[in-house]
């Protein structure tokens, strides 16, 4: 029932799930009578999607911890309580972001070692991916907090993204080791002592540049950077293509003459073929354009995953329509399979028997 355009996004997303992995079980928890309107209106229900019902929903504006007291059987509860069960293998909302922190925290509980739960996003660097975390699980954090946070990051980028030994990277306002507040200087020397593949310090200009797969930081800043990191890429997605539209508006009537000489091989972008190099060049700008559009489009990483809680818990954005939720379920499918709880556990208990 979370998010900007729910319950509909969500149910799209969870039969196009069904459809492309036939394997799974998957649970919509809801007001009943809504969901199952909006499965209607895709086109009926899959043998795979049961409807689990939760009368309470926990809006964007309420208090987390509040609500989850005050709004008792809420659909991010009735979820969070399944996977803690074993009834479900994972949850997904697009909901209250807060709540479902709290609500993993509280009824998952954290890890045998975790100190704190973290919020981990992935953001495009070039060619490649970056997990920056925490975005804002955990805004008063202490060195221990952000070595274990580079711990869970690094083996979430090794199972989902693939990454044999990923890179990791302390956000600081310096490369140099003596720059930055306590927090940072501290964990800086922690993370020298471990066994990751700790890159030091990085600057925040760095994050883009792919010179790190995990980048750590405090949920203060972490959720400061995301949120700038997508207003800016709104923005030159915006700038790109009102530049575009305003050299195509003027192309025909001064540069067919130039193009018309240049060698320029036909393309075929669904449609027939074209001889009109204008034509031709509008197509491939505009495809130029789409194709951006999807490398730094965030329903394509479906959600983010909050790494340290007893379960399997992707927070989606809010605004996630159908493509973002079946790429959550994605996600999801792959921690479980990969059992990155165990994993982490592992990698935590590790670290403790060293220091």
């Amino acid at each position: 029932m979370g998010g900007d355009h729910a319950p509909r996004e969500v149910v799209r997303g969870a039969l196009e799930a069904a459809r492309t992995y036939p394997e799974l079980r998957l649970l919509l928890v809801g007001r009943p009578d809504e969901v199952l309107e909006e499965v209607d209106l895709v086109g009926g229900k899959a043998s795979s999607i049961e409807v689990v019902p939760a009368e309470h929903v926990i809006g964007m504006g309420d208090s987390p911890v509040e609500a989850l007291r005050r709004k008792k059987g809420s659909s991010i509860e009735v979820a969070t309580r399944l996977v803690r069960t074993g009834d479900a293998a994972a949850m997904i909302s697009a909901g209250n972001t807060g709540a479902c922190v709290a609500a993993g925290t509280i009824l998952l509980g954290l890890l045998p070692g975790v100190r704190r739960a973290g919020i981990a996003v992935c953001l495009q660097a070039g060619a490649h991916s970056v997990v920056v975390i925490d975005v804002g699980a955990n805004i008063s954090s202490k060195p221990e907090h952000l070595i274990q946070y580079g711990i869970m990051a690094g083996l979430y980028a090794r199972s989902v993204l693939r990454l044999e030994n990923p890179r990791v990277g302390l956000l600081n306002i310096g490369e140099e080791n003596e720059k930055g507040n306590s927090l940072v200087k501290s964990t800086n020397a922690m993370f020298r002592k471990t066994r990751l593949n700790f890159q030091g310090n990085i600057e925040g200009v760095e994050i883009f540049r792919g010179v790190c797969d995990v980048v750590v930081c405090d949920g203060f800043v972490g959720n400061i950077v995301l949120k700038v990191s997508e207003g800016l890429a709104e923005q030159l997605v915006d700038l790109i293509r009102g530049t575009v539209e305003q050299v195509l508006r003027s192309l025909p009537a001064r540069a067919t003459s130039v193009l018309e000489g240049a060698a320029i091989p036909a393309v075929t972008f669904g449609e027939s073929e074209s001889s009109d190099p204008v034509a031709l060049l509008e197509r491939r700008l505009r495809a130029a354009f789409v194709s951006m559009r999807e490398k730094i489009d965030y329903a394509e990483y479906g959600g983010a995953p909050l790494l340290g809680v007893n379960g399997v818990m992707i927070i989606a954005h809010g605004r996630s329509d159908a493509k973002a939720i079946a790429s959550a379920v994605r996600v999801a499918k792959r921690m479980v399979e990969t059992d990155i709880k165990r994993h982490i556990t592992e990698e935590i208990h590790a670290l403790m028997e060293q220091a």
